[in-house]
């Protein structure tokens, strides 16, 4: 409902002020359109009676917004379990948590899609665990160790898709098959379909698999767990064994969580080229952690990246595993030129540059090498402010001559996974890498 439709309504309204019908309509168009608040005279000193039952969640919300929590909770007055949500909501705003979480409980039960991740944060934040301490060699908390603390904090920073630059394909596969489920688990319970599981992120190095990880906990502001192999290898026999089921603890206890592994082939390689019993034993960990007996990873995504998917155990691909392989290729030139636009933002620049003619000739560079351009280009901008004795913004011109020094670094990972493409694809497994070369013509 625009302005202009909601004023008419309004006048006519003060024409005929004893018509509910329209009365609801004027609330219901107000709250629909994000306007609320520019409706809120019109319920004020009303009782519950003199508003339309249909529309008293709309003015319920009308009096929520307007700081005005009691009025807002005598318009839910016997309307059941339907309007749950907006009752938690409101009850939340009374310091009343209790009966808000029964509210929450039974308003979702009722309509899964009305399910609301922050309101849920904020009426369970309380019940969050603490961080953990993984225990070192005899079993004590080993105080020389920070590293154990760290990889259970969180990003400071929070990155969402906004900050990925491109992969738009990717992310709305990631978004329906990933993010969805975390967001509404009550609507995939009714269907008995699982939340969290297993994705393996592969492709050349740079191209945003780690940032693209990062991104998707910010979407579902989940925990986000990432674990280095310093994390969880160690000297000391059977005890990377233990590292490896204290993370998976831990993201169990803290979930939704994303918990995820860089480089994972590191942990997760065939088992039938390592010349050491104790790969083969941290992989059998893995793989039992991940699906196996007794193990309820309900609300952990267990995300993976590497750049060498045809390393990793083949075990680790088999359904309830990482049964969802997403190839990050390197940016396009649209992405490419949504990348650069990210890396020159809060730089002193020239009017004169243009991300697309950059974009242009910049095919196969990956996000970091254009993140490298940039800051080869910012390099020549401050010799030559040092030189003029005053600042001399980053131009088109600074970032041509950096194009001459920057190559792109996708090329030997492409001629490798090509081969493996073209003559190790069981299953298909690498088809969409044979996609992306044959649109770009790498033969």
């Amino acid at each position: 409902m625009d302005d202009a439709t909601l004023q008419g309504l309004r006048a006519a309204l003060a024409v005929s002020p004893d018509n509910k019908p329209l009365l609801a309509a004027v609330l219901q168009g107000a709250v629909s359109a994000g306007k609320a608040l520019s409706v809120a005279d019109l319920i004020e000193g009303r009782a519950p009676a003199d508003i339309p039952v249909d529309a008293r969640p709309a003015a319920a919300t009308i009096a929520l917004e307007a700081k005005r929590p009691e009025d807002a909770l005598a318009f839910l007055a016997g309307l059941g379990a339907a309007h749950g949500v907006l009752r938690a909501r409101i009850l939340a705003d009374l310091n009343r948590p209790g009966e808000a979480q029964q509210a929450y409980d039974s308003g979702v039960k009722a309509n899964p899609t009305l399910e609301d991740p922050a309101l849920k944060e904020r009426l369970e934040r309380a019940g969050r665990p603490g961080p953990l301490r993984l225990l070192r060699g005899g079993g004590e908390p080993d105080a020389e160790e920070p590293a154990a603390e760290q990889l259970f904090e969180p990003p400071q920073d929070n990155v969402t898709f906004e900050d990925v630059g491109g992969l738009d394909a990717l992310k709305k596969r990631i978004r329906r098959r990933i993010i969805t489920p975390l967001l509404k688990p009550s609507l995939f319970q009714r269907f008995r379909k699982r939340t969290g599981g297993g994705v393996l992120l592969y492709g050349p190095p740079g191209c945003g698999k780690t940032l693209m990880a990062r991104a998707t906990a910010g979407e579902v502001d989940a925990t986000f767990l990432s674990v280095q192999i310093a994390d969880v290898v160690s000297k000391w026999q059977g005890e990377s064994e233990q590292n490896l089921a204290a993370i998976f603890a831990k993201a169990r206890a803290a979930a939704p969580a994303v918990l995820f592994f860089d480089e994972v082939e590191a942990l997760g390689g065939k088992r039938e080229n390592s010349r050491f019993s104790s790969h083969a034993t941290l992989v059998s960990q893995f793989l039992g952690e991940m699906d196996g007996f007794g193990k309820d990873n309900d609300g952990v995504l267990i995300l993976g990246a590497t750049n060498v998917p045809w390393a990793i155990d083949s075990a680790f691909r088999r359904p309830g595993r990482f049964d969802r392989v997403l190839f990050v290729p390197p940016p396009d030139r649209s992405a490419r030129a949504a990348i650069l636009r990210i890396h020159l933002r809060e730089r002193p620049t020239t009017d004169d540059i243009d991300v697309n003619v950059l974009a242009k000739g910049t095919s196969g560079f990956s996000g970091a090498d254009l993140e490298h351009l940039v800051e080869t280009g910012v390099d020549l901008a401050i010799e030559a402010s040092l030189e003029a004795g005053d600042e001399v913004p980053l131009s088109q011109a600074l970032l041509v001559e950096a194009l001459e020094e920057v190559r792109p670094t996708t090329v030997e990972w492409l001629t490798t996974a090509r081969n493996y493409a073209r003559y190790a694809n069981e299953g298909g497994q690498y088809d969409e890498v044979l996609d992306f070369l044959k649109k770009h013509g790498r033969r």
